[in-house]
């Protein structure tokens, strides 16, 4: 299933990139859909080409049943964001991978940070996919909804980080 979702924000993509790399806004959005953040790290340096590496336990409480039948109360995803250093215009670039600890679900995407004056145009396109045979496609298309949710709180959330911080 293609996940796709574009938003603007009135902050400068340095400014969205701190939030989007920040262990207390992180925190904050797990905790907002009922889950945890348990670990988050960055490794190198923000200013160039780096990656995070965020597990959150999220509870399953908002998938359909079939789904939850499957997977439990709570998962496990883990988020790995390979970010590629700022183009000349400030624009950035990430690649997001989510695995699900005991669920068969995939999920990779590209995130781009496209500078617009002071403004920034965050977009994401990528897929969700399920290894589950004659399932997976059901599964999948169960999940597409939650993950493109979760990705698009955080784009809101961080308007409000942005404007009270």
């Amino acid at each position: 299933m293609a996940l796709s979702a574009s938003t603007n924000l009135p902050h400068s993509v340095d400014r969205v990139t701190e939030v989007f790399v920040n262990e207390d806004f992180l925190r904050h959005t797990s905790e907002l859909v009922g889950g945890t953040l348990e670990s988050f790290a960055v490794d190198g340096d923000t200013a160039g080409a780096f990656s995070t590496t965020t597990v959150r336990t999220v509870p399953t409480t908002r998938m359909p049943e079939m789904a939850r039948k499957f997977v439990g109360e709570s998962l496990k995803v883990t988020q790995l964001e390979s970010w590629d250093a700022p183009a000349a215009d400030g624009s950035r670039r990430s690649n997001i991978t989510l695995k699900v600890s005991g669920a068969p679900l995939d999920v990779s995407a590209v995130q781009r940070l496209v500078a617009d004056g002071g403004s920034t145009r965050i977009e994401l396109e990528g897929n969700v996919t399920s290894s589950v045979p004659f399932l997976g496609g059901k599964i999948a298309e169960a999940a597409e909804p939650m993950v493109g949710k979760a990705l698009k709180i955080q784009s809101t959330q961080a308007q409000a980080w942005l404007e009270s911080h």
